[in-house]
């Protein structure tokens, strides 16, 4: 094995690492190993994703001398590589984005605690994306959910107590349903490597035998995960979480911790339980619960008053969207559901961020009649506002435009009544989208009497100038060379099995 294929423990073992030399270290010091870790993950990604891209196969790490079905793996392939690059590029530019705030809502004796849960987070979410092991992504489930609360109290004031109380009480509801699910598919199968379960699946669907233990299974996963990524209705935690946390852990929470999931729900259908069992109408209901996410999220976003409390809601309309493409059970629908994952990761976080950089140049508040004007007071704020904005609305050359794109075209492939029902949700959504996004953008820039236009003190805030700038560039990274992505992901698609 060459010493790059390594890599992969490296990035599980080493945050772990990290996290208990955090625990004992000063503040400014543990922020310091969380942003090296956030660095080296980016730099360890890019390794990996142009290694396996390059020899057109994916590779399987075993750990231990024990191999299947017994032993625990990993599999490294270009999917794994160019999810866990986007996520750690998302990781790094949302913790320096936030650096500046995040020294003011954190406590200095906390710091050490809030750097040790982003550490545990980041071998979480490279343990959900190379496991090929069902129980082993359920553990770094439940490390994910412990750092998710921890990260949203950090600032120690009571609201954000009780959001995490709500985050905490649904997600460990998803994972209890998550776990029931996979239970079931234990005790049918015998197997939780995923290789083993896909063959176990396939043959019992050929015989026809476990039909309903198997779908109920298949349901209590995918409600399990749509729970803890906010999928309409199981969304109710979301707003209060995200715009209550520190912009860092608002940023990582809609970008990072929901798509993780995601993606391990992705895993789950494409490679161990088949995407055979869509066909007993798991697809269709998936489908219907997309719509309506993808719907009301819009209507509950543009019903708000304050920009944080929008952003978050318009989180549970992009969910729908990454939902929708899983739904088709289609190879399209998948690459566009990846797709999708890393266009939202990118303009969300930085949503997040410029918000509350308009919000400190307001006052300290972002209601739309206080954030008049904000985009001229700091101008880099706005701008990258504006373009997360467009993005999320599908403006050409931006990263949510080629991502609506690829799902109309893999709904067009289907050729059946859900066509025509895809395709006037992804137009009804577009024009939801642009009244609540760009009234917001637009509301950045009109003429406000409550601030005087002074120049802003942020300018010098040099991370998150470079945060905003390199978030930025991605956006239109995924929209112009969109055709690349869908081609790495494709290749990673044939590399899945």
């Amino acid at each position: 094995m060459k010493l790059w294929q390594n890599l992969p423990l490296f990035l599980i073992v080493l945050p772990l690492m990290c996290a208990v030399i955090c625990s004992v270290l000063k503040g400014k010091a543990a922020r310091g190993v969380m942003t090296a870790l956030a660095s080296f993950a980016c730099v360890a990604m890019s390794v990996i994703l142009l290694m396996t891209a390059g020899q057109g196969k994916s590779y399987i790490y075993v750990m231990g001398e024990v191999g299947a079905p017994f032993g625990n793996e990993l599999k490294i392939g270009v999917i794994e590589g160019l999810m866990g690059l986007g996520f750690s590029l998302v990781l790094l530019f949302s913790i320096l984005g936030g650096w500046r705030k995040l020294t003011k809502d954190v406590a200095p004796q906390r710091m050490n605690l809030y750097a040790t849960m982003v550490c545990l987070l980041v071998s979480a979410m490279m343990a959900i994306t190379f496991t090929n092991d069902l129980f082993t992504a359920y553990v770094f489930i439940e490390i994910t959910t412990i750092a998710a609360c921890a990260l949203i109290c950090s600032t120690n004031k009571g609201r954000t107590f009780f959001a995490a109380t709500r985050y905490m009480i649904m997600n460990l509801l998803g994972s209890g349903l998550f776990l029931l699910g996979l239970s079931i598919l234990y005790c049918i199968t015998g197997h939780l490597l995923f290789p083993q379960l896909e063959e176990s699946v396939k043959a019992l669907m050929a015989k026809g035998e476990y039909k309903i233990p198997l779908s109920l299974a298949a349901v209590l996963m995918t409600l399990g995960v749509g729970v803890k990524s906010a999928l309409y209705p199981f969304h109710t935690w979301l707003p209060n979480a995200y715009a209550s946390a520190t912009p860092t852990s608002s940023a990582l929470l809609s970008s990072l911790i929901s798509k993780m999931y995601i993606f391990l729900l992705i895993k789950i259908f494409f490679r161990a339980a088949g995407a055979e069992i869509f066909a007993q109408g798991i697809g269709d209901v998936l489908f219907v619960f997309s719509l309506v996410g993808i719907i009301l999220g819009s209507v509950d976003a543009i019903r708000e008053h304050s920009m944080s409390r929008m952003v978050a809601y318009s989180s549970v309309s992009q969910i729908g969207y990454i939902f929708l493409g899983i739904s088709l059970g289609t190879e399209a629908g998948m690459a566009a559901a990846l797709f999708h994952i890393l266009a939202h990761s990118a303009a969300k976080s930085m949503l997040f961020l410029s918000a509350n950089k308009l919000r400190e140049v307001s006052g300290g508040s972002d209601a739309f009649r206080d954030i008049r004007a904000s985009g001229l007071r700091a101008p880099l704020a706005g701008l990258a506002f504006g373009v997360g904005a467009c993005s999320l609305v599908g403006v050409p050359l931006l990263g949510g435009f080629s991502s609506k794109v690829y799902l109309a075209q893999a709904g067009l492939l289907l050729g059946d009544w859900r066509t025509t029902v895809l395709l006037l949700t992804l137009a009804l959504s577009t024009v939801l989208n642009v009244a609540y996004m760009l009234r917001t953008t637009l509301t950045l820039y009109r003429p406000g009497q409550r601030y005087p236009l002074t120049k802003s003190p942020l300018a010098k805030d040099a991370p998150f100038t470079g945060a905003m700038i390199a978030l930025v560039l991605i956006n239109i990274v995924l929209g112009v060379g969109g055709g690349r992505v869908m081609e790495l992901i494709y290749q990673g698609i044939a590399m899945f099995n």
